[in-house]
């Protein structure tokens, strides 16, 4: 069972940096595919960002120019950075992963951007 753990969430203020982490474990890290989602009760998911197992990545053009993401299989962990935050970031972060048709999802990660 794939199992994908979030962490780095907390409170910033607006123009400042935050860093998730996506730890991994139950598969063989480098054939899977990650992306990182985003999401207020009651609104749907936003995808954020993809990294493929090719080590390709790309960012959606909400947060194009301030979030990175970045992966290390040797580490199986998955890195989202956030940088220049803003109130409207403020939301759960969720990791996802997939191959071959199967999607796996961590429980998520709360940032908030506030002065």
């Amino acid at each position: 069972q794939v199992q994908l753990v979030e962490s780095g969430g907390g409170l910033v203020q607006p123009g400042e940096s935050l860093t998730l982490s996506c730890a991994a474990s139950g598969l063989v890290f480098g054939f899977y595919n990650f992306a990182w989602y985003r999401q207020t009760p009651g609104e749907h998911r936003e995808r954020v960002a993809t990294i493929t197992a090719a080590n390709t990545p790309s960012t959606a053009d909400s947060v194009k120019g301030r979030f990175d993401v970045t992966r290390d299989n040797d580490k199986q962990t998955v890195t989202l950075q956030m940088n220049n935050l803003k109130p409207e970031d403020t939301v759960v972060y969720f990791c996802s992963a997939w191959f071959n048709g199967y999607e796996a999802w961590g429980r998520g990660t709360q940032v908030t951007v506030a002065a």
